[in-house]
């Protein structure tokens, strides 16, 4: 399941703080794939616990990181290591896909 809910507050402290890689999905509620790709999200979530963190960016409450991390269009999966954003993933995908693109850059 989700870890919880990035803010412009909280972003930098949960991300340069986690020694575990991770992975911020960006929506919102009027999202249609959004909504379709939350339940795959948490899916991974689960089973890639201890391996990676996931934490979830309403763009609508938080303008300001969805624009400083170029998010044009949702969903938009970004994967951070070391505090930094190290691979992008734009658009609703199959778990298969997710998965291996995740496995590929952890």
């Amino acid at each position: 399941m989700a870890a919880g809910t990035i803010t412009t507050a909280n972003f930098d402290t949960v991300i340069k703080g986690s020694a575990t890689p991770v992975l911020v999905d960006f929506w919102a509620s009027w999202c249609g794939p959004c909504r379709a790709l939350s339940p795959i999200v948490e899916e991974i979530a689960d089973e890639m616990a201890g391996r990676l963190v996931v934490y979830k960016c309403n763009v609508e409450e938080e303008q300001e990181l969805a624009l400083r991390f170029h998010v044009m269009s949702i969903p938009t999966l970004i994967l951070f290591k070391n505090g930094e954003p190290v691979h992008t993933m734009v658009g609703a995908a199959p778990k298969g896909k997710l998965a291996k693109e995740l496995e590929a850059n952890l």
